[in-house]
């Protein structure tokens, strides 16, 4: 487990990550699903997908027993890969659904990581990203870790944070057309649990008055292929057929005078 999810922010996080979870996927539909890192948040808990997997790299230090994740989620008929991020192990066009829960923050190579994903998607399908906003107090303790009493544990030890509106220009640039987003954790990432139950209002205020400050974003993006639709009245329509033209021939005739 990674050490600043058994934190009083990292539990405040995952609740809501896995609150954002249940609710925008439970309703995506296909066969096969998955997950890069992060096991401890089961984001395809609400998902009917019969094939589900859970990728986990080489740093992930709780690795679990061959065949299935059940003992890290609490649930879930989940099976475990071990490979890395930016060559993953699937052919292309085989997944209904691809989530990231921090993945980018942590990847070596982001960029190849959503290249990756955007290979591995069939055509509309879905992936869902979980990441830090680092224009919220949360990233301002990232940024000066003096702020925070000189711990950066509670937020998050490795990685950087990735902006929402430069992940959506990433997506954009891949063909992945954004469909939903939204900001959470408004609390500051305290360590005393008393004080983030004070500090309850924020969550509620925030979403009303200052909804882009939010501490952690949800993104839930489509793969488009490019090329020609027919939508509205023009997909019931016909071409008239056109006749085919007269054949002509060359063929000359010798006469006998």
């Amino acid at each position: 487990m990674h050490p600043w999810l058994a934190t009083v922010a990292g539990r405040y996080l995952q609740a809501w990550e896995q609150a954002q979870a249940d609710r925008a996927l439970a309703n995506t539909f296909g066969f096969h699903a998955l997950q890069l890192g992060l096991p401890e948040l089961d984001t395809l808990r609400a998902n009917r997908m019969p094939h589900r997997w859970v990728a986990l790299d080489g740093s992930y230090s709780g690795w679990p027993a061959p065949g299935s994740i059940d003992a890290l989620s609490g649930g879930g008929a989940r099976v475990a890969v071990r490979c890395d991020f930016d060559a993953l192990p699937f052919p292309n066009h085989s997944m209904d659904l691809v989530v990231l829960p921090h993945a980018l923050e942590l990847a070596q190579d982001p960029h190849q990581t959503l290249r990756e994903v955007e290979r591995v998607l069939v055509p509309d399908g879905r992936v869902a990203i979980f990441g830090f906003n680092p224009a919220s107090l949360w990233g301002l303790v990232q940024r000066f870790p003096a702020i925070g009493g000189g711990h950066r544990t509670f937020v998050m030890p490795d990685g950087e944070f990735i902006g929402y509106w430069r992940l959506r220009d990433w997506l954009r640039l891949l063909g992945l057309e954004v469909e939903t987003g939204c900001f959470g954790c408004y609390r500051p990432a305290v360590r005393s649990e008393s004080w983030l139950n004070r500090l309850e209002w924020m969550d509620r205020w925030g979403d009303r008055w200052w909804p882009v400050l939010g501490g952690a974003y949800f993104i839930v993006a489509t793969k488009r292929m490019r090329g020609m639709r027919l939508v509205g009245k023009l997909r019931g329509m016909r071409a008239a057929p056109v006749p085919a033209p007269a054949a002509v021939t060359n063929k000359h005739e010798s006469r006998i005078d």
